[in-house]
C-alpha cells in the first residue's frame, strides 16, 4: 500500500543504464515491466493480495442426489467447505486468544485451503477427495483439453446433426450424397413441421408432429421439397485440413448408410471398411448460400497444399480407363480404318471390333484458335477403339493427343488439370463424373481378377541369392581373418543384399510386365503384358513395384525396431511362403511399424495444433502492401536431378522484380503473377533465378497482401481479401503428417535403404566447375578432395546448371584437371564405408602417443601377415590415458616438421578413435596418399519418424545437438596458438577492422574434436560454416538474414516432404516462417522509452518507429528474433488466444496484472468470444461494421451541427422580425 509505483519506476529507469551484471540488470528490467504494467492498467499492487474470496453459485457446484439415497457433489462444494471451516475455527482461536503456536498452524492451514481452492496441487501436495483423486480446483476447470477453454469455447456440440456408416455411391453426380429417409426426416424436422402448417395439412405444431412420426405420405412429399436446393454438409474425422468438410445436395435413400462419392474419399480419406461420417445441416439462408458458394463439393477440386486436382480417380476407375486405353497386339478388328468416333462405337457395340484393337480413325477435335474461339479441325490418327470412346466424353477444347495413351493415374491427374485451367470448373466437374462412370463400366467389362500364378517369380532368382550368398560368406571369411573390422563387414553385406534384392526386382518386373504375342503376320513380337498383377500396378490402381517384389520376388532386408538393419535377408516371397525362422524375423520390424502408427498420430495432430495456433491470426487484409522485397528462387538440384525445378517453385508467385535474360530483355515485368503460360516462357528462356514476393518480406502490419501471397492454390486465382492463409498453411503442413505416419504400417517395416553411392556418374555432356574445393594432386595424376564441403557441378553446353554434386574429403576425382565430360562418364569415386585421413604433404611418417596397448591396438593377419593399427576409443582406456591423443607427423628427410603448404603450421595429423592406420613408423608418404581410414557406422533406414520429430524441430527453432560454428564475419582464416584441447580460429577481415568490436581481427577458440571445414589461408564469407554440423537456425538469422533463413527452413521442411513424395506448397512454409519471426528485441532504443534487450512484435517496433520520424526523432533499432511456433503462440498480443493454447493459468494471471486488452484480431479469440470470424465474410461483415460505427459517430457530430444551425436560424428570423417592425 505505501509504496509509490511511479517514483519506484522512475527511480528503475535511472539505476538501469548504471547496472553492468547481466543478472541484475534482468531482474531490474523484470520489476520495471511489472511496475510500468501497473502503472499503466490502473491495477494497484494491494489489490494483489484476497481479503475476500469470491464464492461460485451454487448452480455451478450442484449436489446431484443418486440412487440409494447418497450424494454427488461437485469438488468445489468440498474445497469451500475446507476453507470455511478453517476460518471459523481460526476466528474461534482468535477470540480464544489461543497460543501462537497453534493460531500461526491453523494461519498456515487456512493458507493452504484457499490455495487449493484457486489452483489445487500448484503448491505442495493435492489435496485428494475420498476416493485418491485430487480435487477439480478452479483453474483446473478452465485448463487443459477437457477445460472450458477447449472444452466449451473452441469446440462446441450442434443441434441438427447425425452419423452414420458410409457406404459408395458410384450412380451419385459430384454434387450430390446419399441420405437415408429416417436421418433426413429427423434432421429436417422443424422445416417440415413450418411446411404441413403453412400448408394447412396440420393445425398446431403438436399435430405436425403427430403426422411426422406417423410418417404419413404428405411427410414424404413435404421432405423431398424441403430438402430441394438445401445442401447438407459432410464431415469426416479427423478433420485435418479443409476438405475435411464439404457440402453435398441431399438425395433421399432407403437404408441406413449415407451414400458418398467415390471421388470425394481422397479429400476425406475416407474408405468404405466402417468409417462413419457426420452430418449437419446449415440452417440460415447465409449458411446454405456459403455452403453452396463455397463449400460445395464442386467447388473444391483442387487441393490447398499443392493446387493439384484432388477429385481424381483412384482405384477400380483407373483400372477401368487404363483397360480401355491399352493396345493388344492382334486383337479382332485390327487395322480396320473408320469415319469417325460414331463408327467405331457402332462396329464395338456389335462385336466387330476388341476394345483394344489398334485401328485407324479421323478424329474431329475443337480446338482454341488465337482468338479463343474454338474451332473444328480433323485427323487421321492410329489409335485404339477405346482411346476413341473415351475421347467421346472429353469435353471441347482438349487435344485427342491428351488421350491418345495409356491412361495410368498420372495422365489422367493431368488431363483433369488441363481441362481445370484451360475450360473451366463446369465442365471439368462434368467430366470428372463421366471419367468415373466410364472408368467403373470398362473396369467391369475387363474382368480383371488376380490369382496365385499372375506372381510370376523370376527364373535367374536363385542364381542371384546364390552370388550373394557367395560374396557373403567371402566377407566373413575375411572378417574372421581381421582384414575388415564387424562395422565394415555390416555395410558390405547389406549392400550384397540390398543389390540383389533390386536384382531380383527388376529382373522380376521385366519377367511381368512383357509377354510375346503372335502378330498379324504370324511373326513373333513382344508386348505390353497383361499380366493382372502388372496391369493394377502399373496403372496405379493398387500396388506399388516394392509390394509385388515382396510377392514374387524377395521379401529383403528387414529392419530391428530401432532402424538398424537384420543382415539376413528374407530370400522367400509370399508366394514361396515364408519359413518359421523367416517369419520371425519379420515380425520383428512390422510390429514396430503398428505401434509406431498408433503413437506417431498424435504427435502428428500436436504439430498441426501448434501450426495453427501460430498462424491463425493470419488473413489477408489488402491487395497490395506496395514492397519491392523478396525471396529469391532457383531450381533445386541434388546429384543429377533437379528436383524442384524453377518452375514449379514459382508457379502462382507474384514478381518482385523485372525478370530478364541473358540479352538484358525484359520478360516479365515486376507485379506480375506467374501463370502456367509464363512457366513455359522461363523454361524456354533459360532463367535461372527469379525475385518473387513472398509472405516473408510482406509489409502489411496486421495481416499480409493479395500480392505476396500469390494465388490461391485450391481456386487458381490470386488470393481474395480475407483468405485465411494461416490456418490454410497449417492444414496443409500438417495434413500429411498425419498420413506419413499410418504409411510405414503398409510396406510392413521391409527395409528401404540405398545402396550408398560410391561414384559420380555424369548424366550430361558439358564442363565442370569445382565450387568451394581444396583438392591436392596425388602421385598418379588425380586429384583428391581435401575439403569438406566443396561441390562438383556440371553445366551443360550452354552454360546452364544441371547437376551439383557434394564431394565427401578424401574422393579421388579421376578425370585430373580435364573439365570437358562426357554423359555417362564417371568423375570422381570414393570408399563409401570409410573415412580417409588425407596427407597434403610429402615426406617420412613419425607417429606421436602411439603406445600399443595404451592408446592403440596392433592386429595381424593371420593369413597374409599385414599388421595394421586402429586406435583405442578414450572410453576405453585406462584414466591415465584418456587425454592422450595419437598422432601422425610428417618430418622430411633431416627429421624436421614439414609444414602445410602456403603455411607455417606443422603437419599433425590427429587420429580419432578407431581409425585404421596401414602405414608404418618411419615410412614414405606422398601427396594425396591416405594416413588412415576411419569406419562408417552401420546405416540406418531414413523414414518420416525422423521426418516428423525433424519438421517439430525445425519449426520450433532447436537448437542441434553440435551445431556448426559459423564464421561471425568475413575475412581470411588462420589459426593461432593453440591451447589444451581447444584450436585458436583467427578471421582478418579485409580492410583489417572487425565490425563487432573495432579490432583488427575476430578470434574465437574451438575444442579440437570439432572437424574444421575451413583451412589456413581461405577467405570466407560472413555465416559461412567454419567446423562441421547442422546450423543452428538462430545462427542463421543473426549472421545472414532473414532471407537467408527462409531459405534454410523451406527447404529443410521440403526435404522431409520430398522423401515421402508429398507435395506441398512453399509459400505454406514461408507463411509459419513470417509468425515465427513475429517478435523483435531492441538493440538501441533511440529517443524512444523501450529498454535495451526489451522485446516488442515487429508491428509494434514499426509504428513505434513511424512516431518517432513523424516528429524528427530518433527512431530505435532493432534485431529479428526467432521464436519456435510453441513460444511464439503463447507471445502472442492476443491473450485469449494464448490462454486457450497453453499454460493457461499463467497467461491469465500475467494479463490480469499488466491490465492486457484483447483486440481480437485472430481467429481463435473471436471464436471464443463467441462473434463473427474476421476471415472470409466475416472479414467484409466486420469492415462494414467498422465502417458503420465510423459513419455514426460523424453524423452523431451532425447532429449537434443541425441544432446549432437550427438555433441559429431561429435568431436571425426573430432579430428580421423585430426590425421589420
Amino acid at each position: 500500500k505505501d509504496m509509490d509505483v511511479e517514483s519506484e519506476v522512475a527511480r528503475l529507469r535511472e539505476e538501469i543504464p548504471a547496472t553492468n551484471s547481466e543478472t541484475k540488470l534482468k531482474k531490474l528490467s523484470k520489476r520495471l515491466k511489472l511496475l510500468e504494467a501497473f502503472d499503466e492498467s490502473g491495477n494497484k499492487p494491494e489489490w494483489m493480495v484476497m481479503n475476500v474470496l469470491p464464492v461460485l453459485p451454487p448452480d455451478l457446484r450442484p449436489l446431484v442426489p443418486l440412487d440409494g439415497g447418497r450424494f454427488a457433489t461437485s469438488d468445489l462444494n468440498d474445497l469451500y467447505r475446507r476453507v470455511i471451516n478453517r476460518n471459523n475455527r481460526l476466528k474461534r482461536l482468535l477470540d480464544l486468544n489461543a497460543p501462537d503456536i497453534i493460531v500461526r498452524n491453523e494461519k498456515r492451514m487456512l493458507q493452504e485451503a484457499v490455495d487449493a481452492l484457486l489452483d489445487n496441487g500448484r503448491r505442495g501436495r493435492a489435496i485428494t477427495g475420498s476416493n485418491k483423486r485430487p480435487l477439480k480446483s478452479l483453474a483446473d476447470m478452465i485448463k487443459g483439453k477437457q477445460g472450458r477453454f477447449r472444452q466449451n469455447l473452441l469446440g462446441k456440440r450442434v443441434d441438427y446433426s447425425g452419423r452414420s456408416v458410409i457406404v459408395v455411391g458410384p450412380a451419385l453426380k459430384l454434387h450430390q450424397c446419399g441420405l437415408p429417409k429416417k436421418m433426413a426426416l429427423e434432421l429436417f424436422k422443424p422445416f417440415i413441421f413450418g411446411k404441413l402448417e403453412r400448408r394447412g395439412l396440420a393445425t398446431t405444431i403438436k399435430a405436425a408432429k403427430k403426422m411426422v412420426e406417423r410418417e404419413t405420405a404428405e411427410v414424404w412429399d413435404i421432405l423431398a421439397e424441403v430438402i430441394r436446393e438445401h445442401p447438407v454438409l459432410l464431415n469426416r474425422a479427423p478433420t485435418l485440413h479443409r476438405l475435411g468438410i464439404q457440402a453435398f445436395e441431399p438425395v433421399l435413400i432407403e437404408g441406413k448408410a449415407i451414400q458418398l462419392h467415390p471421388l470425394v474419399c481422397a479429400a476425406y480419406n475416407a474408405d468404405f471398411d466402417g468409417d462413419q461420417m457426420a452430418v449437419h445441416v446449415p440452417l440460415t439462408l447465409e449458411a446454405q448460400l456459403e455452403a453452396r458458394t463455397l463449400m460445395m463439393s464442386t467447388n473444391n477440386i483442387l487441393a490447398p497444399a499443392n493446387g493439384e486436382p484432388i477429385i481424381v480417380p483412384s482405384q477400380d476407375v483407373v483400372l477401368g480407363l487404363y483397360y480401355m486405353t491399352r493396345e493388344r497386339i492382334n486383337a479382332k478388328g485390327e487395322g480396320m480404318i473408320f469415319a469417325d468416333a460414331k463408327e467405331v462405337q457402332r462396329a464395338y457395340d456389335t462385336g466387330q471390333v476388341h476394345l483394344q484393337a489398334k485401328i485407324k480413325v479421323r478424329v474431329v477435335e475443337k480446338l482454341e484458335n488465337e482468338n479463343g474461339d474454338l474451332e473444328e479441325a480433323s485427323e487421321i490418327f492410329d489409335t485404339t477403339v477405346g482411346r476413341v470412346l473415351l475421347y467421346n466424353i472429353v469435353p471441347a477444347g482438349l487435344p485427342f493427343s491428351m488421350v491418345n495413351k495409356k491412361m495410368a493415374k498420372k495422365p489422367i491427374s493431368q488431363i483433369l488439370n488441363a481441362c481445370y485451367r484451360n475450360i473451366g470448373l463446369k465442365e471439368t466437374v462434368i467430366f470428372a463424373d463421366q471419367l468415373m462412370y466410364t472408368g467403373y463400366a470398362y473396369s467391369t467389362r475387363s474382368g480383371s481378377s488376380i490369382g496365385v500364378n499372375d506372381f510370376v517369380i523370376p527364373e535367374e532368382k536363385a542364381k542371384i541369392i546364390g552370388q550373394a550368398n557367395s560374396e557373403v560368406e567371402e566377407i566373413e571369411a575375411q572378417f574372421a581373418s581381421g582384414l575388415v573390422t564387424q562395422g565394415e563387414k555390416y555395410n558390405k553385406v547389406i549392400d550384397i543384399w540390398s543389390r540383389a534384392n533390386d536384382i531380383v526386382a527388376k529382373s522380376m518386373m521385366e519377367g511381368l510386365s512383357s509377354e510375346s504375342v503372335i502378330n498379324r503376320d504370324g511373326d513373333k513380337e513382344e508386348q505390353e503384358s497383361f499380366n493382372s498383377v502388372y496391369v493394377y500396378a502399373d496403372s496405379g490402381a493398387r500396388g506399388s513395384p516394392a509390394q509385388i517384389r515382396q510377392l514374387a520376388g524377395m521379401r529383403g532386408l528387414m529392419a530391428r525396431p530401432d532402424g538398424s538393419i537384420i543382415e539376413t535377408p528374407i530370400t522367400a516371397n509370399f508366394r514361396e511362403g515364408l519359413s518359421v525362422s523367416q517369419y520371425f524375423t519379420s515380425t520383428h520390424g512390422a510390429r514396430k511399424g503398428l505401434a509406431d502408427t498408433a503413437l506417431k498420430t498424435a504427435n502428428s495432430g500436436y504439430l498441426t495444433r501448434r501450426l495453427v495456433d501460430i498462424s491463425q491470426d493470419l488473413v489477408i487484409t489488402e491487395n497490395d502492401c506496395g514492397t519491392d522485397q523478396g525471396l529469391a528462387m532457383s531450381p533445386i538440384i541434388e546429384g543429377g536431378d533437379i528436383i524442384a525445378p524453377l518452375g514449379d517453385r514459382v508457379l502462382g508467385r507474384v514478381l518482385a522484380s523485372d525478370v530478364v535474360d541473358q540479352d538484358n530483355s525484359i520478360i516479365a515485368e515486376a507485379g506480375t503473377m506467374i501463370n502456367e503460360k509464363m512457366v513455359e516462357i522461363l523454361e524456354t528462356r533459360g532463367v535461372d533465378q527469379v525475385y518473387v514476393r513472398s509472405p516473408i518480406t510482406c509489409e502489411t502490419r496486421f495481416g499480409i497482401c493479395s500480392l505476396c501471397y500469390g494465388r490461391d492454390l485450391a481456386r487458381g486465382h490470386l488470393a481474395n481479401v480475407g483468405e485465411a492463409v494461416g490456418v490454410i498453411a497449417a492444414q496443409s503442413i500438417g495434413e500429411p503428417g498425419t498420413q506419413l505416419t499410418m504409411r510405414t504400417f503398409h510396406i510392413g517395416g521391409a527395409a528401404s535403404r540405398a545402396t550408398a553411392s560410391d561414384n559420380i556418374q555424369v548424366k550430361n555432356a558439358g564442363t565442370i566447375h569445382l565450387n568451394n574445393m581444396k583438392t591436392v594432386e596425388n602421385s598418379k595424376g588425380d586429384l583428391v578432395v581435401v575439403s569438406r564441403s566443396g561441390e562438383l557441378i556440371v553445366n551443360d553446353t550452354n552454360g546452364r546448371e544441371r547437376e551439383r554434386y557434394k564431394l565427401p574429403y578424401g574422393a579421388i576425382i579421376s578425370i585430373g584437371k580435364k573439365n570437358e565430360v562426357e554423359a555417362g562418364q564417371i568423375v570422381a569415386n570414393w570408399d563409401p564405408h570409410t573415412h580417409p585421413i588425407v596427407s597434403e604433404v610429402a615426406g617420412k611418417v613419425s607417429f606421436e602417443a602411439m603406445d600399443e596397448g595404451i592408446t592403440v591396438r596392433e592386429q595381424t593377419d593371420e593369413i597374409t601377415g599385414l599388421s595394421s593399427i586402429s586406435v583405442i576409443d578414450p572410453a576405453e582406456r585406462a584414466a591415465s590415458a584418456k587425454e592422450i591423443r595419437p598422432a601422425v607427423n610428417v618430418v622430411d628427410k633431416k627429421g624436421k616438421e614439414v609444414c602445410l603448404p602456403g603455411t607455417n603450421v606443422p603437419a599433425h595429423y590427429f587420429l580419432p578413435a578407431n581409425a585404421i592406420i596401414g602405414l608404418k613408423d618411419g615410412s614414405e608418404l606422398n601427396i594425396g596418399d591416405f594416413i588412415a581410414r576411419i569406419p562408417q557406422e552401420g546405416s540406418k533406414t531414413r523414414d518420416i519418424t525422423g521426418g516428423l520429430p525433424r519438421v517439430a524441430d525445425l519449426f520450433e527453432a532447436r537448437k542441434p545437438k553440435e551445431p556448426a560454428i559459423l564464421a561471425e564475419i568475413s575475412g581470411t582464416v588462420s589459426f593461432g596458438k593453440e591451447t589444451k584441447g581447444k584450436r585458436r580460429l583467427v578471421i582478418t577481415p579485409k580492410d583489417g577492422v572487425n565490425p563487432i568490436d573495432g579490432s583488427d581481427h575476430y578470434e574465437t577458440l574451438i575444442p579440437k574434436w570439432r572437424t574444421m571445414t575451413v583451412f589456413e589461408g581461405e577467405y570466407i564469407e560472413k555465416g559461412e560454416i567454419v567446423s562441421e554440423g547442422p546450423p543452428a537456425p538462430h545462427d542463421i538469422l543473426r549472421l545472414k538474414g532473414v532471407e537467408a533463413l527462409a531459405q534454410y527452413i523451406v527447404n529443410e521442411v521440403q526435404d522431409v516432404y520430398r522423401l515421402q513424395g508429398v507435395r506441398i506448397n512453399d509459400k505454406h512454409i514461408e507463411v509459419i516462417v513470417r509468425q515465427m519471426l513475429r517478435k523483435v528485441e531492441i538493440t538501441q532504443p533511440g529517443d524512444s522509452t523501450l529498454i535495451k534487450g526489451e522485446q516488442l512484435t515487429f508491428t509494434q517496433i514499426l509504428e513505434i518507429n513511424d512516431k518517432l520520424v513523424d516528429e524528427g526523432k530518433l527512431p530505435a533499432k532493432f534485431d529479428r528474433m526467432l521464436l519456435g511456433i510453441t513460444k511464439a503462440s503463447l507471445a502472442t498480443d492476443s491473450f485469449i488466444s494464448a490462454a486457450s493454447f497453453q499454460e493457461t493459468t499463467r497467461v491469465l494471471t500475467e494479463a490480469a496484472v499488466t491490465g492486457k486488452r484483447d483486440y481480437l484480431r485472430g481467429l481463435k479469440e473471436n471464436v471464443v468470444v463467441g462473434r463473427l470470424i474476421p476471415a472470409g465474410t466475416g472479414l467484409a461483415y466486420h469492415e462494414a461494421r467498422k465502417a458503420g460505427y465510423l459513419r455514426d459517430s460523424e453524423s452523431e457530430v451532425s447532429l449537434s451541427d443541425v441544432e446549432a444551425a437550427l438555433s441559429e436560424a431561429l435568431n436571425e428570423e426573430i432579430t428580421e422580425e423585430s426590425q421589420s417592425s
